[in-house]
């Protein structure tokens, strides 16, 4: 596998990884219910509530690589900007621009990958 020297180098590989409609589905999921015990665990004073936090980010994500994508997290090898990315991910997803990322990464909307990156 090709390593990647930058973020803007890595990201269409992130969201070829993640090229299923479903596998995107369960990190939104995840990603949202990490918001959502940040807020509480801030807006309750239960700091234990942050300790679930990466277990259900990473949770719904390693789930849905293991029976949807059928592909190795790329947080194994690149966690920062794995984690990064999920979260630039889900940010385009609620502002309804996620669908050109893809198109620009060659992820058309049934999951399929137009183009080899020269991985």
């Amino acid at each position: 596998m090709r390593k990647h020297k930058s973020f803007a180098e890595f990201w269409p590989f992130y969201l070829r990884e993640h090229a299923r409609p479903r596998t995107r589905a369960f990190h939104y999921a995840g990603t949202s219910l990490v918001i959502f015990l940040a807020v509480v665990a801030f807006l309750t004073g239960n700091l234990w509530l942050l300790l679930a936090m990466p277990v259900a980010g990473y949770g719904f994500a390693w789930a849905s690589h293991a029976a949807i994508e059928h592909n190795r997290p790329a947080t194994f090898t690149y966690p920062r900007w794995s984690l990064l990315a999920d979260f630039k991910m889900w940010a385009l997803w609620l502002s309804g621009r996620i669908e050109a990322e893809l198109a620009a990464a060659g992820v058309r909307p049934d999951g399929q990958v137009d183009r080899p990156l020269g991985e």
